[in-house]
């Protein structure tokens, strides 16, 4: 079987944090948390990296993060762009957002042929993700069975603003999904978190353990068809009601599986701490983390051996 594909999303446009924030270096050394996310897929044994980006970011990539990484991975790029979409739809008058992280994976759709792993492009999951989700999508499941990694809310926050996550619902073993809903204002609380509905008028607490999505799943390639076959009807529904932000968010695709019986979502619970840069401020946070870590000699210095 071919090794496990990893796809980044490097396409969003950081709307919180303001710029390119996956080009931020986080050592002295200029790397990016993308470098670690290979670095960690590569030492557990994942193949080939499908990096997402937008058309005119390709060659800043491939002059900083492609040389530096060299012949330690091999990375290939994909494009997202606005205009991939079903037969009968253009993009709104005024629209600028992205259509979202299901239509990032869909713009990769060519170039997806193993069984992958899809994340964030500006999440540091922890090493610890890499080796159980290249266990799961190396092992013999049914083609509709998928897996996520799921993280204890209270490992996943940041002091400096809300966070949006996917807060999750288990069966009773504790082991399937059986829904995600996205919620997008996530705060820190004493003893957890709580979540908004309003604009932080009023909040609903999430007690600690609760598990969230970070964006870290494993697939087999079918899933690639139900993105395509479903974005049609996602957006005959959703555009009419919100033209110029809606958007076609990859856990929905499973969701809809899952409520179908026609699939299932196997979590893979990890204690690792997330690290992100959600906001400006978290970046200190984030630089000393990964000091910490290279000081604990769970990073070489260079990852790339330079």
């Amino acid at each position: 079987m071919k090794k496990p594909q990893l796809v980044i999303m490097a396409a969003g446009l950081g709307s919180r944090y303001g710029g390119l924030k996956q080009m931020d270096p986080v050592d002295d050394h200029g790397q990016w948390i993308i470098d670690y996310s290979i670095f960690d897929a590569v030492r557990a044994g994942f193949g080939q990296v499908v990096l997402i980006v937008k058309p005119e970011n390709e060659q800043l990539f491939r002059d900083t993060l492609g040389k530096r990484v060299g012949d330690k991975a091999d990375i290939i790029y994909a494009h997202q762009t606005p205009d991939v979409l079903p037969e009968g739809f253009s993009i709104p008058e005024g629209r600028v957002k992205p259509w979202g992280t299901a239509h990032a994976v869909l713009c990769a759709k060519d170039k997806i042929d193993a069984p992958f792993a899809v994340i964030n492009a500006d999440d540091f999951y922890g090493a610890e993700a890499y080796r159980v989700m290249y266990d799961f999508l190396t092992a013999v499941h049914p083609d509709y069975e998928s897996a996520m990694v799921g993280y204890r809310v209270e490992n996943t926050l940041t002091e400096n603003g809300s966070v949006a996550r996917g807060v999750c619902a288990l069966d009773d073993s504790g082991k399937y999904l059986t829904g995600v809903i996205e919620r997008t204002h996530i705060e820190p609380r004493e003893g957890g978190a709580a979540f908004s509905e309003d604009k932080g008028v009023t909040f609903t607490f999430l007690p600690a353990g609760t598990t969230v999505s970070m964006n870290f799943w494993g697939f087999h390639p079918v899933i690639l068809e139900e993105i395509e076959n479903r974005f049609a009807p996602f957006l005959a529904e959703n555009l009419p009601k919100n033209p110029l932000k809606c958007e076609y968010f990859l856990p929905l695709i499973p969701n809809q599986l899952i409520n179908e019986g026609k699939g299932s979502v196997q979590v893979l619970p990890t204690q690792a701490k997330w690290h992100g840069i959600t906001y400006h401020d978290d970046m200190p946070k984030v630089k000393a983390a990964i000091r910490a870590m290279k000081d604990q000699k769970q990073y070489p210095d260079h990852l790339w051996g330079e």
